[in-house]
């Protein structure tokens, strides 16, 4: 009794000689082991809108004398609130987070990447006998 598979065994061997004959060589083909270290970066997250307004911010504040302090005003229910910040966070995929005082009163705003729209501005320092203060951002975090 014959193979059933016979048939397909054959058209296979032909067609390996075939692709001996013709010099055909298989692309490379990446294992996973190789894929590993890409790394993929969404530019939509938090982290990344985070990276842009610090630079901005940065770049604002190198622009300030030593008795300005950087405030962010928000339009917002109909009012105009200005928040002295203090420092900047985000949680991924899509939250940023302001953290400072409005009015002498320590406040966060959490804000989605969709809705970031603000106006750095500035404030008087809120010590005059202290150096003023610059936004403090943390960069991910160490494992110890």
């Amino acid at each position: 009794m014959s193979d059933p598979m016979d048939p397909i065994k054959k058209l296979g061997e032909q067609s390996m000689q075939r692709d001996r004959q013709l010099n055909f060589k298989m692309p490379k083909v990446l294992e996973a082991k190789d894929v590993s270290s890409l790394s993929v970066r969404n530019y939509q997250f938090a982290d990344y809108q985070y990276e842009v307004i610090m630079k901005s911010i940065n770049e604002f504040e190198a622009t300030l004398d030593d008795n300005l302090e950087v405030a962010v005003q928000l339009a917002a229910f109909g009012q105009s609130i200005v928040l002295q910040v203090s420092s900047i966070g985000y949680s991924n995929p899509s939250l940023i987070h302001f953290y400072g005082y409005v009015n002498g009163t320590k406040s966060e705003l959490i804000q989605h990447v969709s809705q970031l729209s603000f106006l750095l501005t500035t404030v008087p320092k809120s010590n005059p006998n202290e150096p003023a203060k610059r936004i403090g951002f943390v960069i991910g975090e160490k494992d110890d």
